[in-house]
């Protein structure tokens, strides 16, 4: 028994050093094309549809409606990097970073906030009707019995 213990460490030391020095080393092999970290959200682009919201599997896409505004809140902490947001976002404003190293101490690194004003009528004042039913889900600026 003592003879293979001692064939294993002649073994080991024979591989060499197997570990990268990643983090006080360079980076070993960064991530490829296609790599799912860290979602981006650019809110030039971003039209308020609530797609993103509908399609997240732990519901880490909280939408928020005011008076004219529509706010968009991801939290990260919950993200499981599934991407599905940045498949169902028709203006490709949610896309897939290939970040990756998103240890922190604080959750406010981890929390992104979109505000996005929506398109108001110029007589009434209040948000575009949209023309079906699916589109209506999720419209702000709408009073009860306005979606009739």
């Amino acid at each position: 028994m003592f003879k293979s213990k001692i064939k294993e460490v002649i073994l080991c030391f024979k591989a060499g050093r197997v570990t990268a020095p990643f983090p006080l080393g360079p980076e070993p092999n960064p991530p490829q094309d296609g790599y799912r970290g860290k979602i981006a959200v650019d809110v030039e682009k971003c039209i308020g549809c609530g797609g993103c919201a509908n399609v997240c599997p732990p519901r880490s896409i909280k939408i928020t409606d005011t008076d004219h505004t529509r706010i968009l809140e991801y939290f990260l902490s919950r993200c499981t990097y599934c991407g599905r947001c940045a498949e169902v976002c028709p203006e490709g404003a949610v896309t897939m970073t290939r970040e990756y190293q998103l240890a922190t101490n604080d959750l406010n690194d981890l929390y992104i906030r979109s505000e996005i004003y929506m398109g108001t009528c110029g007589r009434c004042g209040r948000c575009f009707k949209p023309k079906t039913i699916l589109d209506r889900m999720m419209v702000t600026g709408f009073q009860p019995g306005d979606l009739s």
